[in-house]
């Protein structure tokens, strides 16, 4: 059983990361070393992975995720252009858009929306027979800002994504140079049905990636990897 330790109240998130590090440790798990990838992106990023990697694991207290959190090679640096471009972070879930901390959202002038409550959202859900969260992306893709997509709970979301993206109907968007459609996508849906498929099709796709490999994630998980990246960015 463990032992009580007393931590006062503004050390405690930084007696938990200590306590991550030591764990990692013992595990035997190396976290990436982000210098030899950013090197390879056109210019360096000054978000890493290890925080974003540690953050997820703090919020989940789930080790697996220093394994099966993986980024693509560019996702790093697309979301720092993003961010201090003033993107919109559009997410499947109240719970990823409530979990995102505005005030260091605000200081890059960026935005986080969800539109999975709106009403023409969930009218169109019922009467095409789809799930909201791919009608979500469809209402996304008219937005004249590049988005990141942070996916947290529905593969139908991705799969949207996917077929957009295949179909040129948002890839275009972005790749002519309009600055507008999917830039970067946060994959991290938890489940069972296609969440696996999902999560490869986007791995599979021409486009920045960060993604949680098999069936775990979640909204919180979405929530901390965007936070993880806020606080690199402004210093938190």
């Amino acid at each position: 059983m463990d032992k009580l330790i007393y931590v006062r109240p503004d050390e405690i998130e930084a007696k938990s990361f200590e306590l991550i590090e030591e764990e990692l440790k013992r595990l035997g798990k190396c976290l990436p070393d982000d210098e030899s990838m950013a090197s390879q992106a056109a210019g360096s990023a000054s978000i890493r992975r290890a925080p974003i990697i540690k953050r997820v694991i703090h919020t989940t207290a789930d080790f697996d995720y220093a394994d099966n959190l993986v980024f693509s090679e560019d996702a790093l640096i697309t979301a720092e252009r993003l961010l201090k471009s003033g993107c919109v972070i559009v997410t499947d879930t109240n719970m990823t858009l409530a979990g995102i901390n505005k005030t260091a959202l605000n200081r890059l002038r960026a935005e986080a929306v969800c539109y999975m409550a709106d009403e023409d959202v969930a009218r169109q859900a019922r009467e095409r027979g789809m799930t909201r969260a791919a009608v979500s992306v469809e209402k996304a893709m008219e937005l004249d800002r590049p988005v990141i997509y942070a996916v947290g709970n529905a593969p139908t979301a991705l799969i949207k994504i996917h077929e957009g993206l295949t179909e040129s109907k948002l890839g275009q968007a972005y790749d002519n140079g309009n600055g507008r459609g999917p830039a970067l996508v946060i994959g991290v849906p938890v489940g069972f049905v296609n969440v696996i498929a999902a999560k490869e099709l986007i791995m599979s796709d021409d486009i920045p990636y960060i993604v949680a490999k098999g069936r775990k994630g979640g909204s919180n998980v979405a929530a901390a990897i965007i936070n993880a990246i806020l606080y690199q960015l402004t210093d938190r």
